[in-house]
C-alpha cells in the first residue's frame, strides 16, 4: 500500500514544481524595479516597441508612472480592489471622491497630458447633455451653473491656471461626463489601424472603456498592446492582466476579428476609437 501514496507524493511534488516554474516564468518577464510602464514590462521574444514621437500623447502614456511592484489597487476610499485583474497600478493621486471611473480615467489621461503640454486650448469634454466644457472659460474664472439638465457659463471665479484649479476643472467633467459622452466625442477606426491612445469603449448605462496604453510589433507585421482601465467604484488605474493568454499578459495580440476579452468586460472591435 506504500506504493500508491508514494506515486501520489512524487506526482504532487512534480505538479508544485511545475507550477512554481511557470511562475518564475512569467515573473521573470517583468522588471520588478521598472518605476514606468516601458520598464516594468519586457516584450515577448520578436517583438520591438513601436517608434513614436517624443512628447506625443503615445509617448506621455508608454512612460506612465507606476507604483512599486506588487502594490494594490486602492478605491477611492482607500479600500483595496480585491478582483486583481492587473498588473500594475499607474502612481496618479485620484482623490477621495468617487469620481474617476472608468471613462473618467481615459479623460483624466488625456487631459494631463495636454495640459503638461500647456496646450490649454485643446482641453474640453464633453457632457452627457452635450454640453462641451472647455478648460480655456474655466481658466478665465467661468463655472458651469447646473439647473436639472441645463447648462450655462457664469463667471464666478478668478482667473486661475494653476494645478489645483485644473484638477478642480476635471472633477467637474467626471461629475457630469461618463462612457455615453464620451464615446459620442471620439471617432471610429479599424483595428488594424490601432495606435497607443486608442480607447476601446461601449457608451451606456452600463457601459465601459479601456486605453491603450503601449504597442509593438514584430517583422511579420503582427501587432500587440497593452491596455489601461478604472472602473466602479472609483478606483486606481490599473494596467490590466491578459485573461485569454497568460503566457503573452498584459500585452494583447490585435489578430483578433470578433470580441476583445479583457477582465471585467468584453468589447467588440468596431468598439474602437480615437481623439
Amino acid at each position: 500500500m506504500k506504493y500508491p501514496f508514494r506515486l501520489l507524493y512524487f506526482s504532487l511534488l512534480t505538479l508544485i514544481c511545475c507550477a512554481q516554474s511557470t511562475k518564475q516564468k512569467e515573473n521573470s518577464r517583468i522588471n520588478k524595479d521598472g518605476c514606468q510602464l516601458n520598464t516594468r514590462f519586457q516584450l515577448p521574444k520578436g517583438f520591438a516597441r513601436v517608434p513614436v514621437k517624443d512628447n506625443s500623447f503615445a509617448d506621455y502614456l508608454r512612460h506612465l508612472p507606476l507604483k512599486p511592484f506588487g502594490a494594490k489597487v486602492c478605491y477611492y476610499n482607500g479600500a483595496i480592489k480585491e478582483n486583481e485583474v492587473y498588473d500594475a497600478v499607474v502612481d496618479m493621486n485620484i482623490g477621495h471622491q468617487d469620481l474617476q471611473q472608468c471613462a473618467d480615467a481615459v479623460i483624466r489621461l488625456r487631459g494631463e497630458y495636454l495640459f503638461q503640454q500647456k496646450r490649454f486650448d485643446e482641453i474640453s469634454f464633453t457632457l452627457t447633455n452635450g454640453f462641451e466644457v472647455d478648460y480655456p472659460h474655466w481658466m478665465k474664472g467661468y463655472r458651469v451653473k447646473v439647473t436639472g439638465n441645463k447648462t450655462s457659463w457664469q463667471k464666478t471665479a478668478q482667473p486661475s491656471n494653476t494645478y489645483k484649479e485644473f484638477r478642480k476643472y476635471l472633477d467637474f467633467v467626471f461629475m457630469y461626463a461618463g462612457t455615453l459622452s464620451l464615446s459620442k466625442s471620439l471617432h471610429s477606426k479599424s483595428i488594424r489601424e490601432i495606435k497607443i491612445g486608442d480607447v476601446f469603449i461601449k457608451g451606456g448605462s452600463p457601459g465601459h472603456a479601456v486605453i491603450v496604453v503601449d504597442m509593438a510589433e514584430n517583422k511579420t507585421g503582427e501587432k500587440i498592446f497593452m491596455l489601461a482601465q478604472s472602473y466602479m467604484p472609483a478606483q486606481e488605474t490599473q494596467i490590466l492582466k491578459n485573461p485569454d493568454n497568460a503566457q503573452l499578459s498584459p500585452w494583447y495580440s490585435a489578430d483578433i476579428s470578433g470580441d476583445l476579452e479583457t477582465p471585467e468586460w468584453i468589447f467588440k472591435t468596431n468598439q474602437l476609437k480615437t481623439w
